[in-house]
């Protein structure tokens, strides 16, 4: 399916979250459940990655408030005068709690609290937490540090009352956000499923290939016992990834196949979650892995081009294209089938009240040429069909529709090189040769520029030349395609066109020059 990447707004959290949850924040007397007291309980309820329900509580301790939680949290023992003690706000609260995921922010502090103050009231209360602080550690192992404070800072985040429940469980929600518009769902729903549960492992795999699996970004590799490539997959964490594969649901048919034969995994490291896109979409190209899916570089591909009718109405019409061909960037959207691009138009159709008939999506041969099409009967199209509606109106609806489709121009006068360094580890490191769109080549060696005809444009800077740390094996070369293939085009104007994302990946762009004008 044609996808629009550069969608940034970000409303729901990904499907790849819990489906209920409960996103909470505690207040308290000191740093020892044991002992300590709740003062403040604020929650966000979370269905379908929706907020249906705010919940904030004062709690009067039963003890003194001490000077220094005073100043840190900004609550004085004014505010909590005549407060719920736990026990009048334990049964609310147990509402929120029951059949939904409990998430915190280092989730170990609150729940503890929370099951101490349950059983002081004769209540005993168990959960399974997941914690965003190793949420942060595992999508975003670039980074040192994971407190609220740091990932406030990251993602700059507006927030007015620091170290108050609710004010920072609603950080917890918007780091959420974030996170949906920067990782996959398949990528998201791994994490909490790796932090969540703790599946066995496959029968024939050795658990000493679990423990060198390497908590950051790259390619991992199933193999079965007579050496057959099963499966090929990427994650900004490896071992979290490879983990959820195990998990007892089983909701997909495939793992479930996958673990009656798994013997051992191999893996390869890159920098960034960019080279472990990159990786994993050439070598499944390359290697056929037996259960994913087949994916091929295609050379027809299918658009949607435009044309006026005789009366004024833009058209869609369903054309191939050839890839090598001259104008690349003046089309609609690129599509695998005929049938793909149909489907997206039926969508476009009806959010934007477009006519199936001047989409060619029902038919307008003779006499019912100028007649209402059935979708005008329902109030799904506005009459363009038989005249009804202005041509000028109905044609702002289709370009709206095809705003987002259109093949983003290369924003660059020539071929660049992608800097892929790892934040923690500066010396692992790649380079990427692109142009328009196409991927050339990784390199190891910023020495080998020159083998493939480039040089940097602007000498005066220097770049480290740095080995990477995973050598590529000789059945997986790094030579790219010069073709344009889809799948990479994708990936490379998800990174290219969003600056934070650029950011987060410390990925920097050099422009290139071909070394054959200096002759």
């Amino acid at each position: 399916m044609q996808l629009n990447w550069l969608d940034n707004d970000i409303s729901t959290l990904s499907a790849g979250f819990p489906e209920k949850m409960v996103l909470l924040d505690l207040e308290t007397t000191g740093g020892k459940a044991t002992h300590h007291r709740i003062i403040e309980i604020g929650l966000l309820v979370i269905e379908h990655g929706e907020v249906i329900e705010r919940w904030q509580s004062f709690v009067d301790p039963e003890t003194t408030l001490p000077p220094f939680i005073q100043k840190l949290t900004g609550i004085a023992p004014s505010m909590l005068r005549g407060a719920p003690v736990f026990a009048q706000v334990a049964e609310p609260l147990l509402a929120y709690l029951n059949d939904r995921t409990l998430v915190a922010h280092n989730a170990r502090f609150d729940y503890g609290f929370l099951k101490n103050e349950f059983e002081r009231i004769g209540i005993s209360y168990n959960a399974k937490p997941l914690c965003s602080v190793k949420f942060s550690r595992s999508l975003y192992p670039q980074f040192k540090r994971h407190g609220l404070d740091q990932i406030i800072k990251r993602f700059q985040l507006p927030i007015e009352n620091r170290h108050r429940a609710l004010d920072d469980a609603e950080m917890i929600y918007r780091f959420f956000l974030k996170s949906s518009g920067l990782f996959s769902e398949q990528e998201i729903s791994s994490t909490c499923i790796s932090l969540l549960k703790n599946p066995a492992l496959p029968p024939l795999l050795k658990a000493s290939d679990i423990k060198k699996l390497p908590a950051s970004a790259g390619v991992y590799y199933f193999y079965d016992a007579n050496g057959t490539l099963l499966y090929v997959g990427k994650s900004v964490h490896i071992r979290n990834r490879v983990m959820s594969h195990f998990s007892q649901d089983h909701k997909n048919p495939k793992d479930l196949q996958i673990n009656s034969k798994l013997a051992h995994i191999d893996f390869e490291k890159t920098p960034s979650d960019f080279g472990a896109q990159i990786r994993e979409s050439n070598q499944i190209k390359a290697l056929y892995p037996l259960y994913n899916r087949r994916l091929r570089k295609s050379k027809k591909l299918y658009q949607y081009r435009c044309e006026e009718d005789r009366n004024g109405y833009q058209r869609i019409v369903i054309e191939a294209v050839e890839l090598d061909a001259d104008g690349v960037d003046e089309r609609f959207g690129l599509f695998r089938s005929p049938r793909q691009a149909s489907k997206q138009i039926e969508k476009l159709a009806d959010h934007y009240f477009l006519c199936h008939k001047l989409l060619g999506l029902e038919s307008a041969n003779g006499a019912q040429n100028q007649q209402a099409c059935f979708r005008a009967q329902l109030k799904k199209c506005f009459g363009a069909c038989h005249g009804a509606e202005e041509a000028g109106m109905y044609n702002q609806r289709v370009s709206a529709a095809l705003k987002n489709y259109q093949l983003k121009m290369w924003p660059y006068p020539g071929a660049i090189m992608i800097e892929e360094r790892d934040m923690q580890e500066p010396q692992q490191v790649a380079f990427h040769i692109v142009h328009n769109w196409r991927y050339i080549a990784k390199l190891t060696l910023i020495e080998d520029l020159y083998d493939h005809g480039y040089q940097v444009a602007d000498a005066r800077h220097k770049i480290n030349h740095t080995l990477c740390d995973s050598t590529p094996s000789a059945s997986a070369p790094t030579l790219g395609d010069d073709r344009f293939d889809l799948d990479i085009y994708f990936i490379l104007v998800r990174f290219l066109v969003d600056s934070e994302k650029m950011k987060m990946h410390n990925l920097k762009i050099w422009p290139l020059i071909s070394t054959a004008t200096d002759l």
